[in-house]
Formats: C-alpha cells, structure tokens, sequence
C-alpha cells in the first residue's frame, strides 16, 4: 500500500506541473491582448465607434456647432464627407470635431518625423587630468575640450589625486580654474571645482549660440529733381541810329 504522505506528494507536485503549463500556455495570448490594447488606446475614436447619447461638436472650421447625440454628430461629419473624431474624451461632455482624419494623421506624422530629426541629445564629454599634467597635455585635453564645447555637448573635467598628491588640492583648483578660463569665450562654468573622494571636478556648458543679425542695407541717397536746361537769352538789339 501507499503511505498517506507519498501520494500527497505526488498529487501536489501534478498540480504544480499542470499550474505551470496553462500559464505558459496562456501567457502569449495575454501579452498579445495587452499589446492590441495598447495600440488601441493610442488612436482617437471616430466615426461609428462614438456611441455617446451626448457629446460637444466643433466643426471643421473651428466653430461651436453644440451639443448633441453621436447620430447627429456623425449625420453632419457625413454630409460633409469627413470624419467625426474625439479629440477630448474626458470632457464633460466629450468632445468631437469634424475632419478629415487620414489628413490628420498623416501631418501628426510628419511633425513627429521633423521634430525627431531636429532633436538633438545633449551629451555629457568627460576629460580627466592628473596634478602633475605638462603643459602639451594640458595643451592637447583643452583643445579636445573645446572640441567638445562646439559641438554642442556639456563637459566635466575632472583632476585625479593619488596618494600624497592629496596634501595639494590646491593645485587641482588652479588647474581647473585655468581651464574654464581658456574655455570662456565658448562655454560658462556651471559648477565651481569641487572636491568627491579623490576627484576634482567642473561642468561647463556651451553658450547659447545666437544667429547673425543681417546687415543693414546702406541708404540710398535721394536722387536730386533734374534742373531743366536754362535757355539763353539773345542779347537785345541795339536801336538803329536815325539818318
């Protein structure tokens, strides 16, 4: 005969198997529903899928056309041969507007794509010194960084202390200091030269960079009216002189 203990064990350890199986099994199809319904979400709801009994229609000019049923608001989008599209579900009452919604999408769209191709990530450049640089490195690490400064990115530049070299922090400032210096005409300090552990560090950032103004364009002098031509008088003749 089987102990009591044996076939619980047994039984437990099938449940377990079984548990794990329809989990496996299932999740895809859950992952696959949350996936549709995150898709969902992110589009607006138009045409025959507002159902509201009342909802607030702005028209495809902007004007407040009022409130009204979904039916009715659909009706007028039709006539026009545009779409009913809610642009504030939220809203007590939501709110629709007519337009035409392939249109809509389409420059949503492009705007992304522009504003995508104009960003622009801001790095973070990073140049590490010791307090015992020559003057070439230094030289080499300061044209590295302004570089990186004209390229638009934030720069920390750091100064390393090793063993005694902790006695003189002070060089560390003054090499620091030097080099934001040298970095003015391009950058500003955002942080002071602070002391972490055994590092010394500053941040600089680059100057906002404004657009040429356009020179003016030189003043024309006014022409001056154009004398008309004097013409000469003939001189008066002479009274003939009487016999």
């Amino acid at each position: 005969m089987h102990s009591p203990h044996r076939s619980a064990f047994w039984r437990d350890r099938l449940i377990s198997k079984l548990s794990k199986f329809c989990a496996d099994a299932l999740r895809p199809r859950l992952f696959y529903a949350l996936e549709v319904f995150a898709i969902a979400t992110d589009n607006h709801q138009i045409n025959e899928e507002i159902i509201d009994e009342e909802l607030r229609l702005i028209g495809e000019d902007g004007t407040q056309l009022g409130i009204m049923s979904a039916a009715e608001a659909l009706k007028i989008a039709e006539e026009q041969g545009l779409d009913l599209v809610k642009i504030a579900p939220n809203s007590n009452p939501p709110v629709c507007r007519v337009m035409d919604y392939g249109k809509f999408k389409f420059e949503q769209t492009k705007k992304e794509k522009e504003a995508k191709k104009n960003q622009r990530v801001i790095e973070i450049k990073e140049i590490r010194m010791g307090p015992a640089i020559g003057e070439n490195d230094f030289n080499t690490k300061l044209k590295n960084g302004l570089k990186f400064l004209g390229e638009g990115n934030r720069l920390k530049v750091a100064v390393r202390f090793r063993g005694r070299e902790m006695a003189h922090t002070e060089i560390g400032i003054d090499l620091l200091n030097s080099f934001a210096e040298k970095c003015s005409e391009v950058a500003v300090l955002d942080k002071e030269p602070k002391l972490e552990g055994r590092n010394m560090s500053i941040f600089l950032s680059p100057k906002p960079t404004t657009p040429p103004k356009k020179p003016a364009k030189p003043k024309q002098p006014k022409e001056a009216p154009a004398e008309e031509p004097k013409v000469a008088e003939a001189p008066a003749e002479a009274p003939a002189e009487e016999a």
